[in-house]
């Protein structure tokens, strides 16, 4: 009996569309980090932009929060926050990665900012939703599996804070302006067990990051 993966067919479709786009952009650098779909690009947000979108997330970020964990357990200590859609600013910089993606700006989640001080942490983790879990009807029906990540960094940290893909054996450093992107799922549409990632904890300074997420449906 074969296996029955929901939205397996538009993750498929939307891992090739943007595989394509991403290739013909000499501005995108594939990271080597097999089986992941990893792509880097350099100066994607100005210094300006990066001070503006802390100050952001100064105003917005509350404790982190998961479906399954609350705070308390430790398991992802951030500081985060929703940035407003309807502002100018946001709405601008999301338009730019949906057009980098080429993909529809329905599908996106709102930009997410992140801010982690010295000692706080996000453990491994995957990005997409696991089928078997209380949560996935709430987000079936919120705009289903989620495909790709992105994620950019907004300031140098001190120490620490690299983003780990513990199940490939690397770390990425924060660099102000970068801009990281990946594949949730493979090629066939399976979600991708190899993105399994962390935050590592900031030992001095902070942290600032936005993240973007996308589903294989229009975002409720």
């Amino acid at each position: 009996m074969t296996e029955f993966v929901p939205d397996q067919n538009a993750l498929a479709r939307l891992g090739e569309q943007v595989r394509a786009r991403l290739a013909d952009n000499p501005a995108v650098y594939r990271v080597p980090a097999e089986p992941v779909e990893l792509f880097a690009v350099g100066d994607f947000l100005s210094a300006d932009e990066c001070t503006r979108l802390c100050a952001m997330i100064d105003a917005v970020a509350r404790p982190s929060a998961l479906h399954e964990l609350d705070y308390a357990s430790g398991f992802r200590t951030s500081y985060s926050g929703d940035l407003e859609p309807h502002d100018p600013f946001v709405a601008a910089i999301s338009q730019r990665i949906d057009a980098l993606l080429g993909v529809k700006a329905a599908i996106g989640e709102p930009v997410q900012g992140q801010r982690y001080q010295p000692g706080q942490q996000f453990k491994p983790h995957n990005d997409w939703f696991y089928v078997t879990e209380g949560y996935w009807p709430q987000e079936e029906a919120r705009g289903g599996q989620r495909s790709w990540t992105a994620m950019a960094y907004l300031n140098a940290v001190e120490a620490g804070g690299a983003t780990a893909f513990t199940a490939l054996g690397i770390q990425i450093e924060p660099k102000p302006g970068v801009l990281l992107l990946w594949n949730n799922a493979l090629p066939d549409g399976h979600p991708n067990e190899a993105t399994l990632h962390a935050g590592l904890p900031v030992e001095s300074g902070a942290k600032y990051v936005i993240t973007k997420w996308y589903r294989t449906r229009a975002w409720r």
